[in-house]
């Protein structure tokens, strides 16, 4: 299942600096650790994870966190 891959891999979920920024625009939060928000938000039993293409698309508390599936990188988060 997509959803036990992921959480199997949390510890490899990581972003760029540009994603970062990203991240925190796109949500509107003032958080410094964007990974750590993100992987709080994956690990939450509400979290609806599903893979789609080369991506995982994590939908919780209305926003929207997508992660490349090969890297296991944060590409972007964005609200609904």
């Amino acid at each position: 299942m997509d959803k036990d891959i992921l959480l199997a891999n949390i510890n490899k979920v990581h972003t760029t600096e540009m994603g970062v920024d990203r991240i925190k625009k796109n949500l509107k939060i003032n958080n410094n650790d964007v990974v750590k928000y993100c992987k709080e938000k994956i690990l939450d039993n509400r979290c609806n994870i599903y893979k789609k293409g080369k991506n995982f698309y994590c939908e919780i508390d209305n926003i929207i966190i997508t992660i490349n599936s090969f890297s296991y990188t944060i590409i972007t988060a964005h609200i609904k």
